[in-house]
């Protein structure tokens, strides 16, 4: 149904979504292209840093790009095939986030609660392990979901209330049997939902234990130092999604809704690339030194 079918704040719309995605897509290059061309930088934390990027990118790119297509041609009809691919495209990138952010709290855990076995741990090849595991992982969670909307053989010349193809959404239209379709998701929800956000959980408790021991105030500091762009890009992405779920299960509003999943799905891959660059001084010094050398040539 698009985000307002409103003629008049169509022009409003497509200027405000068009300049959020490209100011996303600068954001999160600019911090892939600083880390890579940084050798300082090319350490753990970094790497799964530029993994979240990417999957930012393509997270926005889901969503944004169709709405931005629907709003220039004044349509916002989908095909079938169209709509299944943007929702399994939908679930792989965020829980890509999701398990990104899982994995990003534990290398701090390790860093800060195991200093000294850090480099033997968190090795390359373990790094590339961890993000491979979240990829299969997200594109397993993205398979579940389409198995289970295309057991639903109903779908046709549908209204949904949302400006993309909300698997939320999808899975309410079914006109069959919703037990099993609902057993599976449920689990779902527990393995890449309760148990991500139980390990960040666990880890900053152990991080914050560990810090607490740290005689030196300024000790205590450099090792929060390390943790707050993290820890608020975590309350920032899971307050959002709690948000969305919130507001579809208690408000009978499709504008709430559309408006909700508007700052999960939108606002919140645009604030990373800034919450990080701005919260840390290696981030913003490799920017500096990328953004000279553009200039020079």
């Amino acid at each position: 149904m698009g985000f307002s079918e409103d003629p008049e704040l169509q022009p409003f719309l497509l200027g405000l979504f068009l300049s959020m995605y490209l100011v996303t897509l600068l954001g999160n290059l600019l911090i892939i292209l600083a880390v890579t061309s940084d050798s300082h930088l090319h350490t753990p934390m970094y790497f799964f840093l530029c993994s979240l990027s990417l999957a930012d990118m393509g997270f926005i790119s889901t969503t944004v790009s169709k709405m931005v297509v629907d709003i220039l041609t004044h349509s916002t009809a989908m095909s079938y095939a169209g709509c299944l691919t943007q929702m399994s495209l939908f679930l792989l990138f965020g829980c890509m986030d999701d398990l990104l952010l899982t994995v990003m709290a534990y290398d701090r855990f390790v860093a800060i609660c195991h200093p000294l076995h850090y480099q033997v741990i968190m090795n390359p090849c373990h790094c590339n392990i961890l993000v491979s595991l979240s990829f299969m992982a997200s594109l397993l969670d993205a398979l579940v979901h389409s198995l289970v909307v295309l057991q639903i053989m109903c779908f046709k010349d549908l209204d949904i209330s949302s400006f993309f193809c909300d698997p939320s959404l999808l899975l309410i239209l079914t006109c069959s049997d919703t037990l099993s379709s609902d057993i599976v998701i449920y689990l779902v929800g527990i393995i890449y939902g309760l148990l991500p956000m139980s390990g960040i959980l666990f880890s900053y408790y152990k991080i914050v234990s560990s810090i607490l021991r740290v005689p030196s105030p300024g000790g205590r500091y450099k090792a929060f130092s390390t943790c707050g762009s993290h820890l608020t890009v975590v309350c920032l992405f899971y307050g959002t999604g709690l948000g969305v779920y919130f507001s579809s299960t208690f408000s009978g509003s499709a504008g709430e809704g559309a408006l909700a999943s508007l700052v999960y799905t939108m606002v919140t891959p645009m604030l990373n690339p800034f919450i990080y660059s701005l919260r840390n001084r290696d981030i913003k010094r490799a920017m500096h030194t990328l953004l000279k050398k553009t200039v020079s040539f």
